[in-house]
């Protein structure tokens, strides 16, 4: 076996979090532990996630809002013990993985079509 993998187990802290699924083009919000000080709260971080990269627990994503008409990004690791919780807020329709176009549009143009998901019984 790779060093490297056997190093990587050894480290691997045992709570396994279960988030819901969500691809490129959903609405999320993302409820991140952020420590001031001696001081810890949670911020909400909604907005649309323009990428997923990487793979199995290496996994991250780009979540894009707007902020007084300032684009704002911010990549998250899947497996941060930062994050909290992520609620999915809308399911978008894309037909590509990587939205990199949203970056260049703005207003009515930048929203992304919500897809109709249908809840198992």
């Amino acid at each position: 076996m790779d060093l490297i993998k056997v190093a990587e187990q050894a480290f691997a802290t045992e709570e396994v979090k279960n988030f819901p699924e969500f691809k490129s083009g959903d609405t999320i919000t993302v409820a991140y532990r952020i420590k001031e000080g001696n001081k810890e709260r949670i911020q909400q971080y909604r907005g649309v996630v323009i990428r997923i990269s990487g793979h199995e627990d290496k996994k991250r994503f780009t979540v894009r809002k707007m902020s007084d008409n300032i684009g704002v990004e911010r990549i998250f690791p899947l497996n941060s013990p930062f994050i909290d919780s992520i609620v999915i807020n809308k399911y978008g329709k894309v037909r590509r993985s990587k939205l990199y176009y949203l970056r260049s549009l703005t207003g009515k143009k930048a929203r992304i079509k919500e897809r109709i998901v249908k809840k198992q019984a």
